[in-house]
């Protein structure tokens, strides 16, 4: 198992939240529609997902600095993000290092529609709990950000081993909770998330599928 890192905490905290009031705002209905991760999901009303996920300069800039500093990111080398979205965060690394074979996939076909035109090429539509196309140890580093907490337990066993499979480290961000409190706010707030475990369980998950990549946890405290 490898480090828990905070690199992705700060954006996730700059944003502040009604926990009730998305709990209590037809959540049924609201987690059928973003479950499809389509147009409503990213780009509609925010009772249904990100209520709008623009590309805002900078945004992702210090993640992606901080990525190219911890993993020693250079020209030559190749990263993959399980679960890209519209890939915010591989264009800003691929802006820092223009030779970086940048590769991504998501279940979201707006997502990716949405997704800068200059790296599109580089992008597919993927199921992150699906054996993933590339050779044993290809990329430098595999990331994840925010996805995996969307499987279930059967599912996350096979991402993760995949995760473990293709790349020479790994970094990935799932949400979870140190208290009740966290717990509540977290149930109140995820739309997606088919996992809730506490830190401890996810470690034990880690050690189970032999996943020794980074990882870092985000709360909603």
């Amino acid at each position: 198992m490898g480090k828990l890192l905070e690199i992705v905490t700060p954006l996730h905290t700059s944003t502040t939240r009604d926990y009730p009031g998305r709990m209590m705002d037809s959540k049924i209905e609201c987690m059928e529609i973003a479950k499809c991760y389509a147009i409503d999901y990213w780009d509609g009303d925010r009772r249904y997902g990100y209520g709008g996920y623009k590309y805002i300069p900078n945004w992702w800039s210090g993640v992606a600095k901080k990525l190219v500093e911890n993993y020693n990111l250079t020209n030559d080398s190749k990263v993959l993000d399980v679960g890209c979205g519209k890939a915010f965060l591989l264009w800003e690394l691929r802006s820092l290092l223009p030779g970086l074979e940048i590769a991504g996939f998501d279940v979201s076909e707006h997502g990716l529609d949405c997704a800068c035109q200059e790296i599109r090429h580089c992008l597919h539509i993927g199921r992150a709990q699906e054996k993933y196309r590339y050779p044993d140890d290809y990329f430098d580093l595999v990331i994840s950000i925010n996805c995996l907490h969307n499987l279930n337990l059967l599912e996350l066993s096979v991402a993760l081993t995949e995760l473990e499979r293709v790349g020479e480290a790994g970094y990935i961000v799932v949400e979870s909770y140190r208290s009740n409190v966290e717990l509540f706010n977290l149930q109140c707030w995820a739309l997606t998330a088919d996992s809730f475990l506490q830190p401890s369980e996810w470690e034990w998950l880690f050690e189970k599928t032999g996943y020794t990549g980074d990882f870092e946890f985000i709360f909603f405290s």
